[in-house]
């Protein structure tokens, strides 16, 4: 299985490598016309995609593969069905093949699809973890997290006023009998945000709150804040501040428009506190039609 990944991860960077060769496109009649402070992002409303955006009419398809390495994810014995609310540090690897769709309904509404086709992951138990009875190894493979998002926003910025949008998600249980992957109670989330162009580069801050299905209670959520900036016609740069409770990352992200309707995304997740995961590359091609 391990040979059949590094092939496939290999085949993902021969393909970057050749699509980083081929020319961008120029810029557009439209985004001369646009105001400068939204010169790095258009006119769209933010998805929950680093750094991008979707008008009205348009249909997004971001086909994208994320791996994960963690040598320290918390995790309680009881909450894999064992004996014991101990907290103990697994090692970690995940692959996941997902797909995720967009659609901008009106000009201040977008609607979010987003599934995990394909998950494979290994989870290997902490050392200490020795009376709880979960077992040493634990291979799961299927279909991962789906979840979809509606996100509107309540004014256009202005050269002084900034944007502010909301967005309601929810993920289903769809993997009720896994452990490991998927999600095994619905959960919710709703969130608030806020977007100004500057002189250099776009900034946006969102926080929300979560309904977990599972504990039967509502918690402080998942909060970001994303700095984007367009640095030629077909090369754009994100760099982000993510984190939920005490698992916080940085993501640095490249985009690089291959033609007029494709994106190449190129990022890397790196954990800043020790309860983030380590390392979370992942590559895909934004479609917009």
């Amino acid at each position: 299985m391990k040979t059949l990944w590094k092939s496939i991860l290999a085949a993902v960077v021969a393909l970057t490598a050749a699509l980083l060769l081929v020319p961008g496109v120029p810029l557009s009649a439209d985004a001369q016309e646009l105001p400068s402070w939204l010169a790095d992002r258009g006119r769209g409303v933010p998805t929950s995609l680093f750094g991008t955006y979707i008008e009205k009419g348009e249909f997004v398809v971001y086909p994208m593969y994320e791996y994960y390495k963690d040598k320290d994810e918390e995790y309680q014995p009881d909450e894999l069905g064992y004996t014991g609310g101990a907290e103990f540090f697994a090692e970690t690897e995940e692959n996941e093949f997902l797909i995720f769709l967009g659609y901008g309904l009106t000009e201040d509404t977008i609607l979010e699809f987003e599934a995990a086709v394909y998950t494979s992951k290994e989870f290997t138990r902490d050392p200490d973890d020795t009376a709880s009875g979960t077992p040493p190894r634990i291979k799961e493979s299927g279909l991962g997290d789906v979840e979809g998002q509606v996100r509107w926003r309540w004014n256009r910025e202005t050269k002084s006023k900034p944007e502010y949008f909301s967005f309601f998600e929810y993920v289903f249980p769809f993997q009720e009998n896994k452990k490991i992957i998927g999600t095994q109670d619905w959960e919710f989330a709703f969130g608030f945000g806020a977007i100004k162009g500057l002189s250099w580069g776009n900034m946006t801050g969102r926080v929300s709150v979560v309904w977990d299905g599972a504990e039967r209670k509502v918690e402080p959520g998942e909060y970001a804040f994303e700095y984007l900036k367009k640095v030629s016609p077909s090369w754009s740069l994100v760099a982000s501040v993510e984190g939920e409770d005490d698992e916080v990352s940085f993501i640095g992200e490249t985009q690089h428009a291959l033609s007029e309707n494709a994106t190449l995304k190129l990022n890397l997740g790196v954990g800043v506190t020790d309860k983030a995961t380590d390392i979370a590359p992942e590559v895909g091609v934004l479609f917009r039609f």
